[in-house]
């Protein structure tokens, strides 16, 4: 069964921030298509993954984190519904995470959180 792409956006974050934020997400949907930028400078980082619907999530336990952030991270997660809904079940397992809305299209949904450390 082919994969579907999921777009993992990510803005007040640091180099490791963004990291920390797709390590956490590398068990269930695999490595990112690009190196994430190393430079601090750097405003926006963007990480797109290939879903493998067959993959099982991991991650801590729910509310108790296992992901460290410097700071709070917004993150939005762009996809398939079920790729998005994973998405949000890996960070909410991993990081004290706050939802902070969604829109659903014909084929496509979009979810904000906030990421607290």
């Amino acid at each position: 069964m082919s994969g579907t792409e999921l777009t993992l956006t990510l803005s007040g974050a640091t180099a490791a921030d963004a990291r920390a934020v797709v390590h956490v997400l590398e068990p269930a949907f695999g490595s990112p298509e690009e190196e994430l930028p190393a430079d601090d400078r750097v405003t926006v980082y963007t990480a797109r993954f290939t879903h493998d619907p067959a993959a099982r999530p991991t991650g801590g336990a729910p509310g108790g984190g296992t992901g460290h952030l410097s700071g709070a991270v917004t993150v939005t997660v762009q996809g398939a519904p079920d790729a998005v809904a994973r998405a949000r079940e890996v960070l909410a397992r991993s990081f004290t995470a706050q939802d902070q809305g969604a829109v659903s299209g014909d084929q496509e949904q979009e979810s904000q959180l906030l990421l607290e450390p």
